[in-house]
């Protein structure tokens, strides 16, 4: 492990081994992908600006001009848009690195060791590979997530509903930091700041389009979610790059069409029922529990969770590891592994191609290790008593 901290001499820099394979993967994933010209999750958010412009049907078919169809809120126009104006080749590139470098940034405000982060960074990078090999907004949604848990601990309530807003008004997911909230030591300032950035980023878009326009495409967007949520639930007629979640494994483990609401009532109270331990607040060790919980639990509860999705739930895992590998040594090791090989490594050509494509990808297995953090998690968070324990910075 201490070949992670190593420091690679770069010119007049010194940089850390994990911070170089960060930023190394992402521009070999990018770059592998304009050599394919294999880029169309990019030309869908391009579309979702061209189309904000020209007030054309944001969730309509183009396949003149990319496959599938957008399933991003009006708000990710404006966010796309710097990147949408230039050439496709520079657009992907730096649309990629800015992916890496947000949630780079994210992580390295997170309170806890140096050494953490750079954990952190080494367990993701491969997660993050896969991200990037798909040209996705995942790894920014990571990032806006845990930008919104660093700024409440630095107690900057006025910006840190910002990212949270940003994340839900463009893939819903985001709303998971609303419970952050909790975390707060002035809410009313909160509260106001959610609100102002709320009602900011939702008329954003209006400036490059119309207010009735972007109000209809609202509306569209619920439509367009609704639908494609019930196409992934639909396992029969999946080919399961779609619906790797908790629901996605059991309706494929058993063979039966299970509601997802069957599933997401009882993981919400399991979530939402620790949090009546205010005692356990003052708790830094409990609060970056609850952002490992929440970082988990928007990807493996969402029946669009592809293998690309989980750039954001890892960051999740490593935090848990990184808790608990003092008190449980072996078991957490065993675990970690586990998610390294079944979640990460599955979907590349370092994983047997047989195994993934006769159980991992038809039976949704990438999830299962992460269910199991999860689960670890939601234990700790509702008995543990953290508030006993001497509370240390967190070091790999």
């Amino acid at each position: 492990m201490s070949f992670l901290y190593r420091n690679i001499p770069l010119g007049r820099y010194r940089v850390p081994v994990p911070v170089l394979l960060w930023f190394l993967l992402t521009l070999i994933a990018a770059l592998a992908q304009l050599s394919r010209h294999s880029y169309n999750n990019y030309l869908i958010y391009k579309g979702v600006f061209t189309h904000l412009r020209a007030q054309t049907n944001l969730y309509g078919p183009y396949p003149a001009e990319y496959f599938d169809a957008n399933h991003y809120g009006p708000s990710f126009g404006p966010l796309i848009a710097p990147f949408a104006l230039l050439p496709d080749t520079l657009g992907v590139l730096l649309w990629c690195l800015a992916n890496a470098a947000l949630l780079f940034r994210a992580i390295g405000l997170l309170p806890v060791e140096r050494r953490a982060r750079l954990f952190i960074l080494a367990f993701c990078a491969v997660e993050l590979m896969t991200a990037i090999h798909n040209v996705q907004f995942n790894p920014m949604l990571a990032g806006f997530l845990i930008l919104a848990f660093a700024g409440v601990e630095r107690q900057r309530e006025a910006v840190a509903p910002f990212p949270m807003a940003a994340g839900f008004l463009i893939k819903l997911y985001g709303i998971g930091g609303s419970l952050f909230f909790l975390f707060s030591k002035n809410k009313l300032r909160y509260i106001a700041g959610f609100l102002f950035w709320g009602l900011v980023l939702f008329a954003l878009p209006m400036l490059f389009s119309s207010p009735a326009f972007v109000l209809q495409s609202y509306s569209d967007w619920l439509q367009s979610l609704m639908t494609k949520n019930a196409k992934n639930a639909d396992f029969l007629a999946s080919n399961g790059m779609q619906d790797i979640s908790v629901m996605g494994m059991i309706r494929r483990m058993s063979g039966q069409a299970v509601s997802n609401l069957a599933v997401l009532a009882p993981a919400a109270l399991l979530i939402l029922a620790p949090l009546l331990r205010f005692r356990q607040y003052a708790a830094l060790h409990y609060r970056l529990s609850y952002l490992a919980i929440v970082l988990i639990s928007v990807v493996i509860f969402s029946s669009s969770a592809e293998s690309s999705t989980y750039i954001i739930a890892l960051p999740g895992v490593a935090l848990w590891y990184l808790l608990n590998r003092e008190r449980h040594p072996r078991a957490a090791l065993a675990l970690l592994l586990l998610t390294f090989v079944l979640t990460s490594l599955s979907p590349t050509d370092l994983f047997p191609k047989p195994l993934r494509e006769s159980y991992v990808r038809p039976y949704s297995l990438k999830c299962l290790p992460v269910f199991l953090v999860w689960c670890w998690l939601i234990v700790q968070v509702s008995f543990r008593n953290f508030r006993s324990e001497k509370s240390k910075d967190l070091a790999a």
